[in-house]
């Protein structure tokens, strides 16, 4: 079983501020630093730190090539990325003493990508393999269709969400996995428990993972539900929380887990990653995991 990311490459720009800014507002940051990012890369390296086999698909300027050697130095099969970009994707990332984040994007090469290469890429792929989606390239639609015709089990994250993501058809995808504002931005809904239920009754298909902050995470399909609490631990920086959540998920799936352990294992290599700063840097490797205390 292979996993086929089909993801943004993004190089993260991380501003350290004592608080966000607002508007009209000029800050002095009190440091600068520069990573590998992008959900796509992130999720990459997590689902390939815990164990599975990945190939990564995207697109990158000149000026992002680092995005693909860090790749290749984690184990992760890069021939699905081409280099023909106007210019790499990236994310100017604030950060706060108490390690919150704000981010905004400009896609770049990510928004580049062609029909011919989806298509030249899904030929190496089949049935027995998952396909792992979010919302930082273009053609999704196009993506989910071929992959759907193939056979491949779906996984979506919608971040960061917009509009188009109430357009996909949801019928087509197997995991879906967001958090609460994505979750009401797609249902209309406010309350967990009704996000879930419309999202149910609409796609009763769907094997759903909605994080919620402090307050755990919750996993929903058509027959079982179960909860997870967070681990408690210092943060220093959230930005590749969720990235790391979801590669852990999957893998744990792919590799026959239980619902209750994937959530468990996942939820532990999350807490990880937000002790440490960093986006990509932050993913903790499965031996850290399996050995962190509960």
């Amino acid at each position: 079983m292979k996993f086929l990311n089909f993801g943004s490459l993004n190089i993260d720009k991380v501003y350290t501020l004592p608080h966000f800014v607002k508007e009209g507002e000029t800050l002095s940051s009190d440091s600068f630093e520069q990573y590998p990012g992008g959900k796509g890369l992130n999720q990459s390296i997590a689902l390939s730190k815990s164990g599975a086999q990945v190939f990564h698909a995207g697109k990158i300027g000149k000026d992002g090539l680092f995005l693909k050697q860090k790749l290749t130095a984690e184990g992760i099969n890069v021939e699905g990325i081409v280099e023909d970009g106007l210019i790499t994707g990236h994310a100017i990332i604030q950060v706060t003493p108490t390690g919150e984040n704000c981010i905004f994007l400009y896609g770049g090469a990510n928004k580049e990508i062609t029909v011919e290469q989806i298509d030249q890429v899904l030929e190496d792929f089949n049935a027995d393999d998952f396909l792992v989606l979010q919302n930082e390239i273009n053609s999704l639609d196009y993506l989910i269709n071929a992959a759907y015709r193939k056979g491949l089990t779906i996984a979506l994250n919608p971040s960061p969400i917009s509009d188009t993501m109430k357009d996909l058809d949801l019928s087509k995808i197997d995991f879906l996995l967001l958090n609460e504002i994505e979750g009401q931005a797609i249902s209309g809904e406010t309350s967990p428990n009704k996000i879930l239920d419309h999202l149910l009754s609409n796609n009763s298909n769907l094997k759903i993972v909605l994080t919620l902050g402090t307050n755990g995470v919750v996993y929903r399909d058509k027959i079982q539900e179960h909860k997870q609490e967070i681990y408690k631990v210092k943060v220093k920086d959230t930005t590749a929380a969720g990235d790391t959540f979801l590669g852990y998920f999957l893998s744990m799936i792919s590799q026959k887990a239980d619902i209750t352990s994937a959530l468990n294992i996942a939820s532990k290599a999350a807490s990880l990653a937000v002790s440490r700063k960093g986006s990509s840097s932050s993913i903790p490797l499965l031996a850290e995991v399996l050995g962190k205390d509960a």
